[in-house]
């Protein structure tokens, strides 16, 4: 308890020094106090407009009315063309409606005018960074963010010798501990909230840990010869496999992969092959033994699936070499030597990442060339698993040093974290509701934060009565927009779209709420509703006919609107034969309308009713917002769709308190600020809003 209130007393402390640099607060009865420009007359009169076309822009602003709240406060500005606190408002409207360039214009603006401080600084540094493409962010450096130590400030062990990790959705991570055989579960900020050391017999040297496409866990024992099932919750069910030499037998099995079939690939290091299992456990067949043009895997580690494609790092060979998913050798990879002793490798995003003793790389699949990540440097260490968690670090494990590390990237911890209140409620005021999104600096959210890495205050004073209501990525609830191409190129899809959306519908039952919108000339929404109304969909019943003229950014932002105050996970689903036509952005640029989404929360998957190459710009759309790209009738149909939506990560967090505020009859502009940590991060946002008029 000491420790923590030495914690909470040093967070508060460098909160009182960060507000000295921060936004210009001000109290409600002068809010645009005379500056000696006009006569007293005159400024009165002028603030006096300006104040009630500015709380009018707040307000608007909280309801997520952007285009509504640029118009009042560029009306405020008129009367008071000077006032900073407006611009700043108006930036932030400019932001929330995807016109980043115009937020940033009016953010320098204030800043050259000596408002906003460090905050008002960094939001526009962060911003401006943020509309720079080209760069590869996955070759980026790494270094360590933060550590979380099996050994304790009294010299005993929490954990011993940690060999694999697993990331989850919420920000927790499973760490597979080879020394005290046990499973272990620890939240983003390092504290151990399970324990599982197995059945009854418990682990026997544990290695790896997948999680499978029905949710369960699969752990590796090499000692034990087998491999261990266990529920999400880490609850044993039975073991896959047995020691010996025969199909679907193994001796110090390692690292595992499940492909897209649900088959499970597991490297059998003491038979010096690859085993291969069925979705229910049943051994298939095994590969990796010499054939003509190879020589065969000689100590098979890490394994990854791609597509059609097994990779396998080799730890005496040092190389890695491609398979197909039959078993048949394609080809080498990475040639020999090239690593010292590849351990674990997982797949992302096209690249492989691969831990070797004391260095991270990365492999371009298409080309087979090392990118280095990290280097642990020359103290001792080996790192036996490195994999990418769902706020953009690398989650490593160091079997020698006892510890899990949490690795970023460099820009990532000297720029901090991009904190931003996107709501707040006051309706029942003084009891004051507000919602905050957190993001690193490349618009990825940040994931598994908890009430002890917030501190809310209001006028620089802490509040009262603060409760954490929850955090959206644990929500298990989704609202969407099925987006409907009604261009020409639609001719002859109808069976397609129908199926499509049926089969969408169906599996959002139980999930949230569906709107249909037809991307037509002019965008109109024709459904509203529950799942249940599209379950016998048909594209005769729309009222959008097809044209040659088609508003794809006009229907894109319609289809936002429609999701700005719906459920924290938000997801567009355009269905399409793939093509967009010329006059695709007419209104709305590409990056405006990829922003707007974005800075809104809404990630974005496409399901094409042909099998065309999907257009570069919507393969931009969907790779910058978390989505995915589906073909309407593969093999495993879309009923993953509605999953892979609720998976999406997602930085929204909710608080609500007591405010202690004068409010001047609901004519207070009553300010609001939240400073964010998270190991060695930190970010923070400041605002105000009112409450309701007595």
């Amino acid at each position: 308890m000491k420790s923590q209130f030495k914690r909470n007393l040093v967070r508060l402390l460098f909160a009182g020094i960060f507000s000295l640099c921060a936004l210009n607060n001000v109290s409600a009865k002068n809010l645009f106090e005379d500056k000696g420009n006009t006569t007293n007359y005159n400024r009165s009169a002028e603030a006096g407009f300006a104040e009630e076309e500015f709380r009018r822009g707040v307000l608007s602003y909280y309801r997520g009315m952007f285009n509504d709240a640029i118009m009042q406060f560029e009306r405020a500005l008129v009367y008071l063309p000077d006032e900073n606190l407006i611009i700043d408002w108006l930036g932030k409207a400019y932001y929330r409606a995807g016109m980043e360039g115009s937020a940033i214009r009016q953010w320098q603006y204030a800043k050259d005018a000596g408002y906003g401080g460090l905050v008002l600084d960094n939001r526009i540094e962060i911003v401006r960074e943020r509309r720079v493409t080209g760069v590869d962010e996955k070759l980026d450096r790494f270094t360590e963010a933060g550590v979380f130590s099996g050994t304790n400030s009294e010299n005993k062990n929490i954990f011993t010798q940690p060999i694999s990790v697993l990331p989850n959705s919420d920000g927790s991570v499973w760490v597979v501990c080879y020394g005290s055989n046990e499973l272990i579960l620890i939240n983003i900020n390092g504290q151990v909230v399970r324990r599982i050391t197995g059945p009854l017999n418990g682990f026997d040297r544990p290695v790896d840990i997948i999680k499978l496409h029905n949710g369960d866990l699969l752990v590796s024992e090499s000692a034990g010869d087998r491999l261990a099932l266990l529920s999400s919750k880490g609850i044993f069910k039975n073991y896959i496999g047995k020691k010996g030499r025969g199909l679907g037998e193994v001796v110090g099995p390692q690292y595992m992969c499940q492909d897209d079939n649900g088959n499970i690939y597991v490297s059998d290091f003491g038979n010096s092959r690859i085993v291969v299992f069925d979705k229910d456990g049943n051994g298939t067949f095994t590969f990796g033994k010499k054939t003509a043009g190879f020589d065969g895997l000689k100590g098979p580690t890490g394994i990854a699936v791609c597509g059609d494609s097994v990779f396998v790092a080799d730890s005496i060979t040092g190389a890695i070499y491609e398979f197909d998913l039959s078993g048949n050798y394609i080809d080498i990879l990475v040639k020999e030597k090239t690593f010292d002793y590849p351990e674990s490798m997982k797949y992302y995003d096209g690249y492989l990442i691969v831990s070797d003793r004391k260095h991270v790389s990365t492999v371009e699949i298409d080309s087979g060339i090392v990118f280095e990540n990290a280097y642990m440097g020359k103290a001792p260490s080996r790192i036996t698993s490195a994999v990418p968690d769902k706020n953009g670090n690398i989650i490593v494990s160091d079997i020698l040093t006892n510890n899990v590390y949490i690795m970023a990237k460099m820009s990532e911890l000297l720029g901090g974290l991009f904190v931003q209140i996107e709501k707040v409620s006051a309706e029942n005021f003084p009891n004051v509701t507000i919602e905050v999104r957190v993001q690193n600096r490349k618009r990825q959210p940040v994931v598994g934060l908890r009430a002890e890495n917030f501190i809310l205050t209001e006028d620089r004073r802490p509040c009262s009565g603060v409760r954490f209501e929850g955090a959206g990525s644990v929500s298990e609830n989704a609202d969407i927009v099925i987006v409907i191409d009604r261009s020409l190129y639609m001719s002859g899809c109808e069976e397609a779209l129908n199926d499509a959306v049926r089969e969408i519908a169906e599996n959002m039952t139980d999930v949230g709420n569906i709107t249909v919108v037809s991307a037509g000339e002019i965008p109109v929404v024709e459904y509203k509703g529950n799942s249940s109304g599209l379950l016998k969909f048909s594209q005769k019943a729309l009222k959008t006919k097809l044209t040659n003229r088609p508003s794809f950014d006009l229907a894109v932002r319609l289809a936002t609107n429609e999701l700005i105050n719906a459920s924290p996970k938000r997801s567009i689903v355009y269905l399409t034969q793939g093509k967009l036509d010329d006059n695709a952005f007419n209104k709305y640029g590409l990056s405006d309308v990829t922003n707007f989404m974005s800075n809104n929360g809404v990630s974005f998957f496409v399901v094409q009713l042909e099998q065309n190459a999907i257009e570069q710009e919507l393969d931009y759309i969907v790779k910058n917002l978390n989505g995915k790209t589906y073909y309407v009738y593969r093999p495993e149909g879309l009923s993953c769709i509605v999953q892979d939506m609720l998976d999406v990560p997602n930085g929204l967090y909710s608080f609500s308190y007591k405010s202690l505020l004068p409010t001047d009859l609901g004519r207070a502009y009553l300010p609001v600020e939240i400073e964010t940590y998270l190991l060695n991060r930190s970010g923070r946002d400041e605002t105000g809003y009112f409450s309701p008029l007595q």
